[in-house]
């Protein structure tokens, strides 16, 4: 079993995938990442990583995708680079401390 597999059991497998409607997972080493919907944090994306402590750190990123605006009556491009927010951050998390964080900073259930 990979670091990314037991991070995703951890915060509950199939049923956090179900509450959260998280997608777009990537496992990177001792790293998993994911998408997610909207929450009453702004984060769209977490970043969750093992450390040499045998603990998590965590971060709840805001992701906005670059943007091309034409204005064709001035004939004018406008155009705005990706952005990416870190809205929270934790160190030393405890493996059984992720879901109750998960839900404390996005307000969304992990379980039913």
């Amino acid at each position: 079993m990979t670091i990314a597999q037991t991070i995703l059991d951890q915060l509950g497998g199939n049923k956090f995938i179900a509450m959260t409607g998280a997608s777009n997972f990537t496992a990177d080493g001792n790293t998993l990442r994911m998408k997610f919907g909207k929450n009453k944090s702004g984060a769209n994306h977490l970043k969750i990583t093992l450390n040499g402590l045998d603990t998590y750190d965590m971060e709840f990123i805001r992701y906005q995708k670059a943007k091309v605006k034409i204005d064709t009556a001035n004939k004018a491009v406008s155009y705005t680079p990706d952005r990416l927010t870190v809205v929270k951050s934790l160190n030393g998390v405890c493996f059984d401390q992720l879901q109750e964080i998960f839900t404390g900073v996005t307000g969304m259930e992990t379980h039913l």
